[in-house]
């Protein structure tokens, strides 16, 4: 199993998340996590990673945001691609979206399977309706995803331990964010209990997890203002001991290319 994202952050968000082909399927099984961009950006940005849209088993939406969610029906009505969603995402949305697509309701707590690839989605705080976040099992590795979310639960813990692999929330450092030009009301929600996590938050669940199989961590979601890939790389390294430079960063322009769910991240992945 493999990952890469098609970019990471308040202007849009999009993760490839590959399992190998399996019989009776002729290419790899893919599913995309969010679509947070056009279509002709996301199309772009898919082709970049050398997926061909129409190659996509399955559209899987976080929340309902328009930076997760802004494109994904338009490219899975073009493509013809089915998107599953909790209920509370699904209500949330103009019903009106849904035309000429095949939706699905998951719920936050119930595993269902897209070929090979076992999806388990677990509910997080954020300020949406009902969002949920997803570990990814192809029967060998497990790759846990966690972005929009305000705190760390005890649930998220027991969720993400035993991956081989993360993709983490790193958005603000919380120095930079009381001291931005952000109005304080906008300083509060993301710092909040339903906003962001900043880059402690995201170390202390990191720390808290079974890491006994951990050997990727990809920073996610990083605000432009208020972080850095060096803070955010600081942070994660200080909660798993190893080299900052081991920390791979997911870029809002240009994403991150393909990983291997098990691999260590080498230096030469992460986005400067």
């Amino acid at each position: 199993m493999r990952f890469a994202s098609l970019g990471s952050g308040s202007e849009g968000n999009g993760l490839i998340v590959e399992a190998a082909a399996t019989d009776g399927h002729e290419r790899p099984w893919r599913v995309m996590v969010d679509c947070g961009f056009n279509i002709r950006q996301a199309e772009g940005r898919l082709l970049r990673l050398g997926v061909e849209p129409s190659t996509l088993d399955a559209i899987l939406v976080t929340h309902e945001h328009g930076d997760h969610i802004g494109g994904v029906f338009s490219l899975a009505r073009r493509h013809g691609l089915s998107v599953w969603a909790s209920h509370g995402t699904l209500r949330s949305v103009m019903t009106a979206r849904f035309d000429g697509v095949p939706v699905r309701v998951c719920s936050s707590h119930g595993r269902f399977a897209i070929g090979p690839i076992a999806v388990l989605p677990f509910p997080v705080p954020h300020d949406a309706r009902e969002p949920t976040q997803f570990v990814f099992d192809d029967g060998r590795h497990r790759l846990g995803l966690l972005t929009d979310t305000g705190r760390g639960t005890a649930h998220i813990v027991d969720c993400l331990s035993g991956c081989d692999a993360l993709v983490m929330e790193c958005n603000h450092d919380v120095a930079m964010l009381e001291a931005s030009d952000y109005p304080y009301p906008l300083k509060r929600r993301i710092g909040g209990d339903y906003g962001h996590l900043s880059n402690d938050a995201a170390a202390d669940i990191v720390s808290r997890l079974d890491r006994s199989r951990l050997a990727l961590i990809v920073a996610a979601h990083l605000s432009r203002t208020n972080n850095t890939a060096g803070l955010a790389r600081a942070a994660l390294a200080s909660a798993t001991g190893w080299a900052a430079e081991r920390i791979a960063v997911a870029d809002q322009d240009l994403g991150l290319t393909w990983l291997g769910v098990g691999d260590p991240g080498p230096q030469s992945s992460s986005t400067p």
